[in-house]
């Protein structure tokens, strides 16, 4: 089942294993990833955001490649609080 792909697996009943988050780093962005975060919370193993490689107020469109994969190296788990 390792070399199915991911919407196989997800058609099999097997949760994503982690789902990464990139947004802009603006408050809209940071709204979003919150908001997707929360949805996503149960659903998937892990929430994961990319490290802040971007400066404040840029857009993706206008990152390097450098630039986007030391932020994905960097990236951490979303902490969400789950009223339970």
């Amino acid at each position: 089942m390792s070399s199915w792909t991911a919407p196989q697996r997800r058609a099999a009943g097997e949760p994503y294993e982690e789902v990464i988050l990139a947004t802009n780093p603006t408050l809209e962005g940071e709204a979003t990833a919150m908001y997707l975060a929360e949805r996503l919370s149960g659903h998937v193993a892990a929430v994961t955001r990319i490290a802040r490689g971007i400066p404040v107020g840029g857009d993706l469109e206008y990152a390097d490649e450098v630039t986007l994969v030391r932020a994905l190296q960097g990236r951490r788990e979303f902490e969400v609080a789950v009223d339970r």
